[in-house]
Order: structure tokens, then C-alpha cells, then sequence
């Protein structure tokens, strides 16, 4: 891959925790090397404690009309959903790499906020993909999110990474 991939993580709400916001700041130094990334922060709704179902809808609705605009035209969009598809690190890497080799040269992630994603945001994807069962918070899954992206350009071009 010689064309640089631009990368971006559509991502509602923002990092508070400064050893969180340390995390990403690596992951995004060493991603210099492999891809253009760009993190796309959107805000996130107040989620009244003991929401009801409604109340939920409509939060999820708002969040997610704001990552629809976030998404750009011609890009190939993976929502984050537990219901996606489980995959290997090297699988994920495959996945990576073939995106490029068939001419898609943006990615978006889109990791949604504390409710999860609007169904309207998981129809519109690309692809779900899921990196487990357990639910994490979407602080924690942006850092998950960006070591599997470089761990996924290690495997690629066949650069030692731990396992």
C-alpha cells in the first residue's frame, strides 16, 4: 500500500480521563507512519439517570443524525456494534489492507456514545464490526479501537508487534 489511507473515528462524546487522552495521543503519534487520522468528536446528549426506552430512542436519534453529517460522501463507514462481526487482529489487518488494495481510501469507525449507535447509523455503515461481547466505555473503546488499527499496519507490513 503506497498511497497513505486516511482514517478517521467518528466519536461521540469526549475524553475526560487524561490517561485516556495520553493513549490516543500515542496511538495517533505512531498511526503517522501508516495512515492519516483524524478523530471527529460530536456531542454527546445528557442521558437523564433511569432514562426510559423513549427517552433513550430519542437520545440515540440526536447522536445519530450528528454522526450521519459527520459521515463524508465516498467513504466506507464500520460502525462499532456488538452485534458486528467478530474478527482476529489479523483478520482486522486483511480487512485493512484490502479496503485499500480495492481503492477505498478512507475509513471511517464510528464508535457511538454511552447508549450505543442509532439503528439509522448501523443501517448506513458499511459493515458492524465487534470487538467483544462485553460492552466498554466509548472513552476506553476509542484506545482499543486505535491499538487494533496499529497493530493491525504491524501485521501488515510484517513488523514485529507483541501478541
Amino acid at each position: 500500500m503506497t498511497i497513505k489511507m486516511k482514517i478517521t473515528l467518528i466519536v461521540v462524546g469526549k475524553i475526560k480521563e487524561k490517561y485516556f487522552t495520553d493513549a490516543v495521543k500515542e496511538y495517533a503519534k505512531r498511526l503517522t507512519r501508516y495512515c492519516k487520522l483524524e478523530i471527529v468528536e460530536l456531542e454527546d446528549e445528557k442521558t437523564p439517570d433511569r432514562a426510559s426506552e423513549a427517552e433513550e430512542v430519542q437520545i440515540k436519534k440526536k447522536e445519530g443524525e450528528r454522526i450521519l453529517k459527520a459521515v463524508k460522501d465516498g467513504t466506507y463507514t464500520i460502525a462499532l456494534a456488538i452485534e458486528g462481526k467478530k474478527m482476529t487482529s489479523e483478520q482486522f489487518a486483511k480487512k485493512i489492507e484490502t479496503l485499500g488494495i480495492q481503492g477505498k481510501s478512507q475509513i471511517n469507525f464510528v464508535i457511538g456514545g454511552s447508549l450505543g449507535l442509532d439503528e439509522r447509523v448501523l443501517k448506513n455503515a458499511e459493515e458492524k464490526i465487534s470487538f467483544s461481547d462485553m460492552t466498554f466505555p466509548h472513552q476506553l473503546m476509542r484506545v482499543i479501537l486505535l491499538e487494533q488499527i496499529y497493530r493491525g499496519y504491524r501485521i501488515i507490513y510484517n513488523e514485529p508487534y507483541h501478541k
